[in-house]
């Protein structure tokens, strides 16, 4: 798949700019309004496209739920309090005191513009629905359709993942919204854990049935869809499958939602059925590609990105993490210690990429050495032309990795398990083990926790890894984790309104 073919995407964004920004900022002030917004074809591709901008906001993914608040969640960063009391939301997350303000209005932040993002989606889906001669045929249709009924899916996922009840726990249980309404001062519909399950997957089953044979993966390979021009697309809208939650990503997202919800025969026939695919050309849709994109200086692994955010100022947004650049970490720069580091990566040092391309171990701290800076979303400024830096312009979603990691955990099959994973620390790390990892008495979950922390590390799973797990402690955390801990439902469950 070529690394660089991205550029057409951001003339085809660009020209949506407008429309996208005043849709999303600007709340339609009339029922006319709306029903403008929802009357051509080009209406809903822009509407589609300010989903995934805003899904980009440095409020969601762009940041707070990708590189800085939830990692913070799971004690990733080395954060240290001052003496006059002014501590920052990360440090007060990290050490799970909620009812601090900024921690509280950090995470008000975060809930708010995830439901802005499903209210945003409910409206596409209302509309598509009721308005069917907009579209120019029925299977554009079924793929806008299935879009958004995908990106309110993955969203409402990560309000039961970050506001609801520990999986099959013993503490505190909790109701939470599950927004199926087109307004923003409408309230939504409270589930408890087991119906807001099913929520989740009917909608997903919706997503998968409305693409399945509609989206442009079944004629067309990812290669080819990120250069339309070249596969005579007729309709441009239709490419860039990568950036979008296209069926392939669809069906990563239900091993994910699986998974967490502990169903873990149906998590593995979804993450196998990934791995197993094959694409109009009969070579794998997606494969693990992180030793080779890490080599090559993209710790992002784009390559193997079954979903992922375009954001042009992805660089930008993450100079909390700093990344590269050999200078001293300012206040509220986000980053770890050295020795940190080696725990992380107890072995394979030499080999493995996600340690060797992956982290800055130059950085200065104060003027002090020993400590360092993830890589993922660094790219050097010496890079020439806009193609190439695409590339390196993404937010990770759902990935490979994370597919070969599901079916690992959840086979049954011992020798498939050390198969999968041999081949995930080849592929993915260029680490080759020498002996088997796995025996019929091995712990899966003591493997592949330390490998969740190596491999999505400032990409927001850390946490729920944990949260799934009920680990009762987290490694740089020096108190004992509890299930209040992992629901931050207090942090909304208020008179704040969204």
């Amino acid at each position: 798949m070529s690394k660089y073919r991205f550029i057409l995407l951001y003339v085809v964004l660009g020209s949506m700019c407008i429309s996208c920004n005043n849709w999303l900022d600007v709340r339609p002030e009339t029922e006319q309004k709306e029903k403008d917004q929802f009357s051509s074809y080009r209406g809903f591709c822009a509407a589609l496209t300010g989903c995934y901008m805003a899904m980009g906001h440095e409020d969601a993914y762009g940041q707070k739920l990708t590189m800085s608040h939830i990692e913070s969640l799971a004690s990733l960063w080395y954060i240290e309090g001052n003496s006059n009391g002014n501590q920052s939301a990360d440090y007060y997350l990290q050490t799970h005191d909620y009812e601090q303000d900024p921690a509280r209005k950090a995470i008000q932040l975060i809930y708010s513009k995830l439901f802005n993002i499903i209210v945003q989606a409910n409206k596409i889906i209302a509309h598509a629905e009721a308005n069917g001669d907009a579209f120019p045929d029925e299977a554009t249709r079924s793929v806008i359709l299935g879009e958004a009924y995908a990106i309110r899916a993955y969203c409402q996922l990560d309000v039961l993942r970050l506001f609801g009840e520990v999986p099959n726990g013993k503490g505190e249980k909790v109701s939470l919204p599950y927004s199926e309404v087109t307004a923003f001062n409408e309230r939504a519909v409270r589930y408890d854990f087991a119906s807001y399950g099913k929520k989740l997957l009917a909608d997903l089953e919706k997503a998968e049935s409305l693409l399945k044979d509609n989206d442009p993966v079944f004629s067309y390979t990812f290669e080819g869809l990120n250069n339309p021009a070249n596969i005579d697309l007729e309709d441009q809208y239709m490419g860039y499958r990568q950036s979008r939650l296209n069926y392939w990503a669809v069906k990563a997202l239900q091993a994910r939602v699986y998974l967490y919800l502990g169903q873990k025969t149906q998590a593995y026939a979804a993450a196998k059925a990934v791995i197993d695919a094959t694409d109009a050309d009969g070579k794998p849709v997606m494969d693990l590609s992180g030793e080779e994109d890490r080599t090559g200086g993209y710790n992002g692994c784009p390559n193997e990105c079954l979903f992922y955010l375009s954001k042009y100022n992805v660089k930008t947004v993450a100079k909390i993490l700093i990344g590269g650049a050999d200078v001293d970490a300012r206040p509220g720069d986000l980053f770890t210690k050295l020795d940190r580091l080696n725990q992380l990566f107890p072995e394979n040092k030499d080999s493995d990429v996600r340690y060797t391309a992956g982290w800055n171990k130059n950085l200065k701290s104060y003027g002090k050495a020993g400590f360092a800076a993830i890589k993922k979303y660094y790219y050097p400024d010496d890079k020439k032309g806009d193609e190439l830096k695409v590339a390196y312009q993404i937010i990770p979603m759902l990935r490979m990795a994370e597919m070969y990691l599901i079916a690992i955990e959840t086979t049954t099959d011992v020798e498939e398990a050390n198969r999968l994973y041999n081949d995930y620390l080849l592929r993915g790390c260029g680490v080759a083990l020498i002996e088997d990892a796995f025996s019929a008495q091995t712990n899966r979950q003591d493997v592949l926790m330390p490998e969740y922390r190596r491999e999505f590390f400032a990409e927001g799973q850390i946490f729920y890894a944990y949260k799934r797990f009920h680990a009762s402690s987290m490694l740089w955390c020096n108190e004992p984790i509890t299930e209040e801990d992992y629901v931050l439902w207090s942090c909304v469950n208020t008179e704040f309104n969204p």
